[in-house]
């Protein structure tokens, strides 16, 4: 196991009808930006309720935040920070939605260009506007990290970040907010979550038999509530399961002392940038080519996880074990909806495969846990895809 140091600095508020509990955790004095995306939370009745909770609190809005937040959205509303002197952000909604909180709140205090940010991963960030979220989704796990994910319109370009002062100092959880979300946002969060997991389980071995057993453990949890919910959308306690794996999925503690990967997420927001296809999508896609890629990296966890989560006979060999992992992998993706290649969603594997690992080698990076996930292999696994 890897040394490591851990802080939770996020306060969660989880459970039914806990919208109302955020009118105690921003002082009266604090002058509010709340943020929020395309209007659903008007629809499905949040908006009210935040807004009845804040009533005796000073709140300005800006909507409009897309499910892939946009760098020149978000700047609109760093002008709005700036001008009207905003000392705490509300992110209502989705993810996305609080990606893009994150990066309003430190791009209002950065000095230079705020895209250096994105470029930088967030390593020059000296300060934030504090931030909390009521969360509506399940799926990117940013209601309890310090990451956050902003593309650009101009150069199609999406970048990750992470810095200690974009934590949000609470997040509420309400799993009947779920009850409205369409089957395909559904879907997508509980891929997002299972490849969040994986991003972090399935590398090579470093001796966190601890570790292995909880992200092991949210699969198997994540694979059950998922048929329950696709089956009944107002099911609380799946809705509620499901939601607590998203955040304890990329919440960090789960992989404290592990080794990490992340190849499938960057080559998924390369897809998502150049041709608009939504994360889960992507990530649907490539998760089992990487695997297979890297099969002989990572062959003792997706034999584990073959016999654990899939219930195969633990003393067939190791690569079969794996190959068992990928198959069957697939096969819960396209069992909950989520088809698993670039053709189905009309994308030419070839120029998708060309681009994006010329994007990798003008940026001169190396993919996975190994760093042993070169253009060249991107470009393979594209062309799997």
């Amino acid at each position: 196991m890897n040394n490591f140091e851990f802080q939770a600095p996020t306060k969660l508020i989880f459970g039914a009808d806990t919208i109302a509990k955020v009118k105690d955790e921003i002082p009266l004095d604090k002058k509010i930006l709340m943020t929020y995306g395309g209007g659903s939370i008007r629809k499905n009745g949040v908006y009210k309720q935040v807004m009845e909770a804040l009533k005796n609190h000073t709140v300005l809005e800006f909507g409009g935040i897309e499910p892939n937040p946009k760098f020149e959205t978000l700047m609109k509303a760093v002008e709005i920070v700036k001008n009207e002197n905003i000392d705490f952000l509300l992110s209502v909604g989705g993810g996305s939605t609080l990606d893009g909180t994150k990066f309003i709140a430190a791009a209002a205090k950065y000095e230079g260009d705020p895209w250096n940010i994105l470029l930088n991963g967030g390593a020059d960030i000296k300060d934030a506007i504090p931030l909390g979220d009521i969360i509506t989704l399940p799926a990117t796990g940013s209601e309890m990290n310090s990451g956050a994910v902003i593309s650009r319109i101009s150069t199609q370009e999406k970048f990750a970040f992470h810095s200690n002062f974009v934590y949000p100092k609470f997040s509420i959880i309400d799993p009947k907010t779920t009850y409205s979300l369409p089957e395909k946002q559904t879907v997508n969060g509980i891929v997002d979550t299972f490849v969040h997991t994986m991003e972090q389980y399935a590398t090579y071995d470093v001796n966190t038999p601890l570790q292995d057993e909880w992200m092991l453990g949210l699969i198997k949890t994540l694979m059950k509530e998922a048929k329950k919910v696709l089956q009944n959308p107002t099911d609380y306690e799946a809705r509620a399961n499901i939601f607590w794996c998203a955040t304890c999925g990329l919440n960090y503690w789960m992989s404290l002392g592990c080794i990490q990967d992340w190849s499938t997420h960057m080559i998924g927001h390369e897809l998502t940038a150049l041709y608009g296809i939504d994360h889960g999508e992507s990530l649907a896609v490539v998760l089992p080519r990487v695997w297979k890629n890297k099969k002989n990296d990572k062959m003792r966890k997706l034999a584990k996880m073959a016999v654990e989560v899939y219930g195969a006979n633990e003393f067939l060999p190791k690569n079969i074990l794996a190959d068992i992992t990928i198959k069957k992998t697939q096969k819960f993706f396209e069992s909950i909806g989520r088809r698993t290649k670039l053709s189905d969603y009309s994308i030419d594997k070839s120029d998708a495969a060309t681009k994006i690992s010329q994007r990798f080698k003008e940026r001169a990076i190396n993919l996975g846990e190994k760093g042993n996930i070169t253009p060249e292999d991107v470009y393979e696994i594209l062309m799997n895809c």
